[in-house]
């Protein structure tokens, strides 16, 4: 009983599938791990942008998670979209409390489409709470600008801030450097815990299906950790997955379109 590889979700809701929690559920099943989740919040939002969102009451993340430890023995976890500071404090208290495996944590803050989900008062408060908790922290690069008040324009630039986030409590760090237009390449620099460090580097592929990319790569991650995946195989796993999803893309919507969360397992057939 309880020996199938499961996972955990602790994010928002995306009504148009391609971001959030869907997204994560969806990679997460594609890597053949049974998925869980704790929604935060709710969005209305389609690939044009976010319409409107609402986080729903502390008490009620507090018994999603009960809920979970008395049923489910969950091997890895990611956050998502956490909304505000008392969220935030809210999920670090749980995943203190409950065993949920190796956290890795996306720092959702903004859109491709500007929207903002995560209050400014909560930056500070991601920092403190959930960084010290974190296995893996996989900030996209205004992300990683945020979290560590400075501009990153160069190589050198991704090492001290990786070094810097790193400092700040979080074993691994991944930034995703798919922000940097003006490369061929889409270059992500990866510091391990050791201190041993590499770049993932994959053609960058002109589209606008790109909703949810981090979402996605970060569900994969935390699907491969649950399985028992090493670490440094279970980046490059993801690596592959996001890559393969982004260039071959689904046609939905009108806006930013999701990735195509199967063409992984086409292409790899694994």
């Amino acid at each position: 009983m309880n020996e199938f590889p499961q996972a955990l979700t602790i994010a928002g809701s995306d009504s148009g599938g391609g971001a959030g929690m869907q997204a994560d559920i969806k990679t997460i099943q594609e890597r053949h791990v049974f998925a869980t989740n704790v929604v935060v919040a709710i969005t209305a939002q389609n690939t044009l942008g976010v319409q409107a969102s609402l986080p729903l009451p502390l008490s009620l993340i507090n018994q999603q998670f009960a809920s979970l430890a008395t049923d489910f023995k969950i091997r890895a976890c990611k956050t998502g979209m956490l909304a505000d500071a008392e969220h935030v404090t809210t999920v670090a208290e749980n995943l203190r409390h409950y065993d949920c495996g190796p956290l890795t944590l996306d720092p959702v803050m903004i859109t491709k489409g500007g929207a903002q989900l995560l209050a400014d008062d909560a930056i500070d408060t991601l920092r403190t709470e959930l960084l010290p908790l974190a296995t893996v922290l996989t900030p996209n690069l205004p992300e990683t600008e945020v979290l560590t008040g400075s501009r990153i324009k160069t190589t050198a630039d991704f090492k001290q801030a990786a070094h810097q986030l790193q400092q700040m409590g979080a074993k691994n760090i991944i930034i995703e450097g798919g922000h940097l237009d003006h490369q061929s390449q889409a270059a992500d620099y990866v510091l391990y815990a050791d201190g041993q460090d590499e770049w993932l580097t994959t053609p960058r592929i002109a589209t606008k299906r790109t909703h949810g990319t981090g979402d996605t790569f970060s569900a994969c991650l935390t699907a491969e950790l649950a399985k028992g995946t090493p670490l440094k195989a279970a980046i490059h796993i993801s690596k592959a997955f996001i890559q393969a999803a982004i260039a071959n893309p689904i046609a939905v919507g009108h806006g930013h379109g999701p990735t195509n969360h199967w063409a992984y397992q086409e292409v790899h057939h694994d």
